[in-house]
């Protein structure tokens, strides 16, 4: 995108002379002769996160069509519109996992990790702002050029974002850089949020406000629930990529003045809770799947089936609660990942969301399909609904007659022997874990079925119950990998994790009696994929996920009762 000036004064941007816009079925762009204007704006919020006794001003950016008409507005929010600074992740070599009682004085620090500056969509107001929309881009509370603290997804951040869907309905207040009070005249008050990773994750958190204006979002590889981000029922487990960061680290990586947010930064640090893993309050108050049912915005959710930065737990969750509360809503679901899906008809799709939303244009878009699904061979399918509603619940039992031999899965279950595993997770990948699977590995235990007679699509949440016992610890990592095993290199479909310390769910563990059997259910991430004929399905066992998880030293041994343990596939 373009950089939007810093002045207080407006530009105006003339190309030819003056044609209006006119609508019709859809937005089009003008002809020749259209103006469009920009300016910056700092709108006051209710919140002070950096306890200074003055609200917080966030500033956002507007490119709009010159002239009176109203228009409704495409507005992104984002932590990152000046970059990222360098912040530190956490050591995930650890001796012992935290919660079975060993607790450092303080977690070491790796040297220094950036994350990547996103790059920023160039083409919301070159696409947008001919069609008869404002775009609005805004500097995240505590972050760019706006005032405060950076929150990680709480409701002071939320508030940062529906202050400026409050100006722009004339409900609160916004200032020029000298100071004078700016009005949004120009809006009709119709708002769209769009934006990718965190600045998709913002339209979600807008959402279940329940603000007024906002008339529709369209959240692209968007979080819906911090917890999942950071956690997995109960354990520590890393963003796809970014292993060691946490909710601090983010913050300390977008905050705009750090010196200014220490205090704040410090209490982000301790809430966060890297020792029980468990969902604490801390988290709760960064559920936003939980309030859907506010959401009168049309939702068009877009993610990557290949995304593990924010994981496939992220679209299933918040689809599955849209759903729950009749918002309307549509999914994009493609095979890339963490960002926009490589279609030629992206923008125009989006285009026509918020033509139905923002502008009332009867288009059709809410009598299509609701899901886009796109395989690994590059072709999509349609379907009324996600999951495709042809798959049905298929449940396996795992089986083993011999305590080191592979295992078997397959409709009923074969033989009462158990098996042991050790981690070895800390040194050895979970790739390097599922290959060899005619042969015994102590580091894991696999079992597959036979091969497929026809191609088998998976389409939803797997889920396991594992009846397992920590043999020489009180807790553990345990990660189960659903494989497609082809003959050749196998492929990691998805995975999933727990700590048998949340058997019982994530807000609060229970302790472990070293030796004792507990059954432990959960769900792996959701997933689009077909399984070949002559291929087979597998399940494979570990203990630490390398590329995850905490990396405790090596030595965890832990037993499987395959006759008591199942996987369950949604299968069509």
């Amino acid at each position: 995108m373009r950089s939007l000036p810093r002045a207080a004064v407006a530009l105006v941007l003339v190309v030819g002379g003056g044609v209006p816009l006119a609508t019709s079925a859809a937005s089009s762009p003008p002809g020749p002769g259209f103006a469009m204007v920009e300016e910056r704006v700092y709108v006051e919020t209710g919140v002070d996160t950096d306890n200074n006794g003055r609200p917080d001003r966030v500033a956002i950016d507007i490119s709009r069509p010159a002239g009176a008409a109203r228009v409704p507005v495409v507005f992104e929010h984002s932590p990152y519109a000046k970059g990222l600074n360098t912040a530190a992740n956490h050591s995930v070599t650890v001796d012992r996992l935290p919660q079975e009682g060993l607790f450092p004085a303080a977690l070491a620090a790796t040297g220094p990790v950036a994350r990547p500056v996103p790059d920023l969509p160039d083409w919301y107001d070159d696409y947008f702002v001919p069609r008869g929309y404002a775009v609005v881009m805004g500097h995240s509370i505590g972050t760019g050029d706006s005032d405060g603290c950076p929150t990680t997804g709480d409701r002071n951040e939320t508030l940062g974002a529906t202050a400026v869907i409050d100006w722009l309905n004339g409900r609160a207040k916004g200032y020029n850089r000298s100071g004078a009070e700016v009005r949004a005249t120009w809006s009709t008050g119709n708002v769209g949020m769009i934006g990718i990773s965190y600045n998709g994750t913002l339209p979600n958190a807008a959402a279940v406000s329940g603000v007024a204006g906002l008339k529709a979002i369209v959240p692209i590889a968007a979080i819906s629930r911090w917890y999942d981000y950071y956690r997995a029922n109960g354990l520590v487990v890393a963003p796809g990529g970014y292993q060691g960061e946490d909710a601090d680290v983010l913050a300390k990586a977008v905050v705009a003045n750090s010196a200014r947010c220490s205090a704040q930064l410090a209490a982000i640090g301790r809430d966060q809770d890297r020792t029980t893993g468990d969902n604490t309050a801390f988290w709760q108050q960064r559920d936003y799947v939980r309030d859907a049912n506010k959401v009168t915005a049309g939702v068009f959710v877009i993610h990557g089936q290949g995304d593990w930065n924010v994981k496939g737990q992220q679209y299933s969750q918040w689809w599955e609660a849209l759903k729950a509360n009749n918002v309307p809503r549509k999914i994009w679901l493609h095979r890339g990942g963490h960002g926009a899906p490589s279609r030629s008809d992206y923008q125009a799709a989006v285009g026509r969301w918020f033509d139905y939303h923002l502008k009332g244009i009867d288009n059709g878009v809410m009598t299509e399909p609701k899901a886009d699904v796109q395989f690994a061979d590059g072709t999509w399918q349609r379907y009324a609904d996600w999951p495709d509603p042809a798959a049905r619940d298929t449940a396996y039992r795992l089986g083993a007659t011999s305590a080191t031999a592979p295992g078997t899965l397959a409709s009923t279950g074969a033989g009462e022997v158990k098996q042991t595993f050790t981690d070895r997770g800390r040194t050895t990948t979970a790739a390097t874990l599922v290959a060899g699977p005619d042969t015994a590995n102590t580091g894991r235990l696999v079992y597959r079925s036979a091969a497929l007679t026809k191609a088998t699509k998976l389409s939803g949440v797997p889920r396991v119950t594992l009846r397992v016992a920590v043999e020489n610890r009180k807790a553990a990592n345990l990660t189960a990998l659903l494989v497609d095993y082809s003959g050749t290199t196998p492929t990691i479909v998805t995975r999933g994790w727990i700590d048998p310390q949340n058997r019982a769910g994530d807000t609060a563990g229970r302790p472990v009696v070293p030796g004792q059997e507990y059954d432990l259910t959960f769900a792996l991430q959701p997933k689009d994929h077909v399984f070949a004929t002559g291929h087979r399905i597998g399940l494979v066992v570990i203990s630490t996920d390398y590329d995850y998880t905490l990396r405790p030293t090596a030595g965890t041994t832990l037993r499987l009762s395959p006759a008591q343990s199942s996987l369950t596939l949604p299968l069509s």
